[in-house]
């Protein structure tokens, strides 16, 4: 094979020669196949960072067409040939003689795994692929190029927060307002992306041989260790459980704002008129402040944190023309995380910041596998190793504020995990009626999101905004480019309490579990995982009760 460095990977000419040697190489025993993985695993990596980093450039700057056309070009003729090949190789895994005398314990998920990649692959759904990626591109760059004209300024939908966190309830009104008014002029092209993608999928489903999208996905997520029904009782717990407190705290906080009703634009700003939490000012203090944070919780994760600020794993400020939202990816050659965010100074940047250097964390510790298909877990794992980070910094938190303002910050984050778990099944909730009931109409999709809200929903009072709570699924970039992925966070943040709980009462023990778990990577199934962390795999109502009551308890203890 030629080196690595040598070989241009948004060139299939020179892609095809390299992968045929694999597909046409001899193995003569179990040891030889072994290899044969680990050397096929670093060259798909070597090519996966190549379109990864072509995904990174993209979404830093939207607006650079010669970026876009460059990505573009690997979506359109390098995935499309990688899909078929992938195919050929997978097959010739399972049929190979050799493959039943691999180690059961270690090679039982790839697989697994593997297997149900055969089962569904048909070449037809390809080119549905390649425009359902297209049409993620389309929203992003909708979404991207939304800024509003608010307080002298040109300002993205993300640097809006901070004026929905203030105490001057007119300030509040008018940027929620501004902010609505802008997301609405996009509606409609929203809900024309969003309809094409859902009969692309519907198709993808129907080629594969299945009758609807969701039971499709949930074999190609492998979600062999939970079921539909799972996400229902779920969804039950939820709403029996979390969505009551969620509603006291909702009414508590309209009590001592002596309002009427809550209107939407009451929810994020202090009810004791505090100024809004203010971590930071600068990127640069946010990443200091939180090397010092993570070097407190373990020097460990502080010498892992340090290590991404190399000047290339990191992006971090909001401006114009960068896609929204949050991300971590890992360089699968070069072994390197890297981090992307839309900071503006507030706390919920900070929180991001905690949550994707969780997720590199995982990498890191994770990136010795010989296998590249365990460097990375499922995704309802990854989240626990992200959102754990997020509870585990508690302590912590005076490297950025004062002790009442620390308490502050622990108790919004604690009301947001109750208000995010409904959240997340409201989102679950919508996603498994839209693919299930694929032929629906923009008026019923809008219907449903309103029943859905009612269901999981905060108290608020929506007249004069009926049309614009209609479309608030259209916030959610997960609902377009990433479909049927959020139940996992809620999978996960179950998780993430659990450690968050055995760090209270023993912070070594914790901190073991953690790095014990995400070692593993992908290689153990999705029950195996939580237990080597000492965490029930369960999202019933038993284990959502029993958490949600910490949470309650912890709630009340706080300073106010």
């Amino acid at each position: 094979m030629s080196p690595l460095e040598d070989i241009d990977a948004t060139n299939w000419s020179e892609l095809e020669p390299q992968y045929r040697g694999f597909l046409e190489r001899e193995i003569g025993s179990a040891e030889e196949l072994e290899k044969w993985l680990i050397e096929l695993g670093e060259f798909d990596a070597y090519v996966s960072e190549t379109g990864a980093m072509l995904y990174v450039n993209m979404t830093c700057d939207t607006e650079d067409e010669d970026i876009k056309k460059a990505y573009f070009d690997f979506v359109d003729k390098i995935q499309p040939e990688l899909a078929i090949m992938g195919d050929l190789l997978n097959r010739k895994l399972v049929d190979c003689p050799y493959s039943d005398e691999l180690d059961d314990i270690e090679y039982k998920v790839l697989l697994r795994d593997t297997r149900m990649d055969l089962q569904l692959f048909r070449e037809e759904n390809i080119p549905l692929s390649t425009e359902l990626t297209k049409l993620g591109v389309r929203h992003k760059e909708i979404s991207a190029a939304m800024t509003v004209d608010f307080d002298g300024e040109e300002r993205t939908m993300q640097q809006m927060g901070k004026y929905l966190q203030v105490n001057e309830r007119n300030t509040r009104e008018s940027a929620y307002k501004a902010v609505g008014k802008r997301r609405f002029e996009d509606a409609e092209e929203m809900d024309e992306i969003y309809e094409e993608m859902i009969k692309l999928r519907h198709k993808i489903a129907l080629n594969a041989g299945y009758s609807n999208y969701r039971d499709y996905i949930f074999d190609a997520k492998h979600r062999f260790d939970y079921t539909p029904a799972d996400c229902e009782s779920f969804h039950d717990a939820v709403e029996s459980i979390c969505v009551p407190l969620m509603r006291d705290i909702d009414e508590e906080r309209r009590k001592i704002l002596d309002l009427d009703s809550l209107r939407m634009w009451d929810l994020g700003h202090d009810v004791r008129g505090r100024a809004p939490l203010k971590p930071f000012e600068k990127v640069e203090e946010m990443v200091a402040g939180t090397s010092r944070m993570f070097h407190r919780l373990s020097p460990e994760l502080g010498s892992f944190f340090d290590s991404l600020r190399d000047g290339t794993s990191l992006d971090l400020d909001s401006r114009k023309g960068k896609a929204p939202g949050g991300y971590q990816l890992q360089r699968d050659h070069s072994r390197k995380p890297f981090i992307f965010m839309n900071a503006t100074g507030l706390q919920r940047d900070l929180e991001t910041m905690v949550h994707e250097a969780g997720h590199a964390f995982h990498s890191i510790y994770a990136d010795d596998l010989p296998l590249i298909e365990y460097r990375s877990a499922p995704l309802e794992f990854c989240e626990v190793a992200a959102m754990s980070m997020e509870m585990l910094t508690y302590d912590f938190l005076d490297e950025f504020y004062s002790e009442e303002d620390a308490n502050r910050a622990v108790r919004e984050h604690l009301e947001g995990v109750v208000s995010i778990l409904a959240w997340i099944a409201t989102i679950d909730a919508f996603q498994h009626w839209i693919y299930t009931n694929p032929e629906h109409t923009r008026e019923q999709r809008h219907n449903k999101w309103l029943e859905i809200g009612d269901r999981f929903g905060s108290v608020l009072d929506w007249s004069g905004f009926e049309e614009w709570r209609a479309i608030g699924w259209q916030k959610q970039l997960h609902l377009f480019s990433y479909p049927f992925y959020y139940i996992e966070y809620g999978i996960a943040q179950l998780g993430a309490m659990q450690l968050w709980l055995q760090y209270r009462e023993n912070p070594k023990v914790a901190l073991e579990n953690y790095a014990k778990s995400m070692r593993l990577g992908g290689s153990r199934p999705l029950p195996a995982l939580f237990e080597a962390g000492q965490m029930d795999f369960d999202f019933g109502k038993s284990t959502v009760e029993k958490l949600i009551s910490a949470v309650r308890n912890e709630l009340e203890n706080l300073p106010a």
